[in-house]
């Protein structure tokens, strides 16, 4: 089943945005500068509770490159869950113990995982871990289970034809080590129940000239005094961020050809992910002094050390941020006021030209701006008038509804 896509028809999400300009500071007062990209979707539902898109752009342009950082590992979450699908292998499920071999030259594998309760590590623990708290080596075992090729060939074949996955990430790795893939094996006990070889990825990427800064730190914290090339690094453009979103929440109002090869079970042991607090999570477990309730929230809460989300609000998100680049994607819901929405935004909030050092930037800039975003648009919606309220049950975090199975 396909439910009708809207596309926008007037300038609303520009015309909100002006009449909040005092709210949302140099960003949207300098838009080009700080490479501004908005897209938000607004959701109406039938009388059978299908969803009906309407989106609404601002600044979101092919040729406006962002560093997507982690924002990749949503992808990588969903093709990782639809590769244990695929294989088919009795017994072979998102919680059995998976094992990384060492690859010469590139890393030392994984045996054990401390973090997890059993102390092996797991498909399943390494999504927790990437939404919780946005973890790069939990991203790079999924990145070498999938393999560089057929995560960029499954990418293509559903519609993403300028997405460019070509790394692992948080590593000084070069092009050809990150072709290179570990050995992996699942095991129960002293059982293999599904064992792949190295592979070295020969899938060539269509040329880019993506560069930003005028100078930056390399991975010895040597300045470089040049431009940074991304030419070579991860692209995954707004637009198919924002559609990899939907399909994950909406995944039965979006195209066969959209449409990851994931079960019932799968959708709702991500929303728990997408959704759980570090100081809800039991299995890992974080310091909340580190890792505190809005720490992987930007939109509506600011990545805010002091903000609490009210039980009633769940973010469904995945962000990333470096090298100047703060990007998130979420679909946001009021179970008290019955309000739905998708929102996505990125910001390049370097204005020192100096790549490598903008913290102080994602503090001062990006992440209050993604805070106004996400109020204003939030704001809009639980004032809006529906003539048909959404169900929103499936998302409400009910240990019955989203329990590990």
């Amino acid at each position: 089943m396909q439910t009708q896509h809207y596309p926008a028809t007037d300038n609303f999400l520009e015309a909100l945005l002006k009449s909040q300009k005092s709210r949302l500071g140099a960003v949207f007062s300098d838009p080009s500068t700080y490479r501004l990209q908005v897209i938000f979707t607004r959701i109406d539902r039938d009388g059978q509770q299908r969803p009906h898109f309407t989106d609404y752009y601002y600044g979101v342009s092919p040729d406006t490159y962002f560093y997507p950082a982690s924002t990749v590992k949503l992808p990588a979450v969903a093709l990782a869950l639809e590769k244990l699908n695929d294989l088919q292998v009795p017994g072979l499920d998102r919680d059995t113990p998976f094992f990384t071999a060492p690859l010469p030259d590139v890393n030392t594998g994984v045996r054990h995982d401390h973090s997890a309760a059993s102390g092996l590590p797991s498909v399943a623990h390494y999504i927790k871990k990437i939404f919780l708290i946005s973890d790069n080596d939990a991203y790079n075992r999924l990145y070498e289970f999938i393999g560089q090729e057929p995560f960029n060939r499954r990418l293509w074949e559903m519609g993403y034809s300028q997405a460019q996955i070509r790394h692992r990430v948080g590593l000084p790795l070069y092009e050809e080590a990150n072709r290179r893939t570990n050995a992996v094996s699942f095991r129960e006990g002293n059982r293999i129940l599904y064992q792949q070889p190295a592979c070295c990825s020969s899938l060539e990427f269509s040329p880019r000239e993506d560069f930003a800064g005028n100078a930056w730190y390399n991975h010895l914290d040597h300045l470089e005094h040049q431009p940074m090339n991304f030419s070579h690094r991860n692209k995954l453009p707004l637009s198919d961020l924002h559609n990899i979103l939907r399909s994950i929440i909406f995944p039965e109002a979006v195209t066969n050809r959209q449409r990851f090869r994931l079960t019932g079970k799968d959708y709702l042991f991500l929303y728990r992910c997408m959704s759980q607090h570090p100081e809800e999570s039991t299995d890992p477990v974080y310091d909340p002094e580190q890792y505190y309730q809005a720490y992987t929230r930007f939109l509506l809460f600011g990545g805010d050390r002091n903000s609490r989300i009210p039980e009633h609000i769940r973010i469904f998100n995945k962000p990333g941020w470096a090298y100047g680049f703060l990007t998130d994607t979420a679909y946001i819901v009021d179970f008290t006021s019955k309000t739905e929405f998708l929102l996505s935004a990125s910001v390049f909030v370097n204005t020192t030209g100096v790549l490598g050092d903008d913290q102080p930037a994602f503090e001062k800039t990006g992440k209050p701006f993604l805070k106004a975003l996400g109020e204003i648009i939030y704001e809009s919606e639980v004032q809006r008038k529906k003539s048909i309220l959404p169900d929103l049950s499936r998302f409400e975090p009910n240990d019955k509804k989203t329990t590990d199975q």
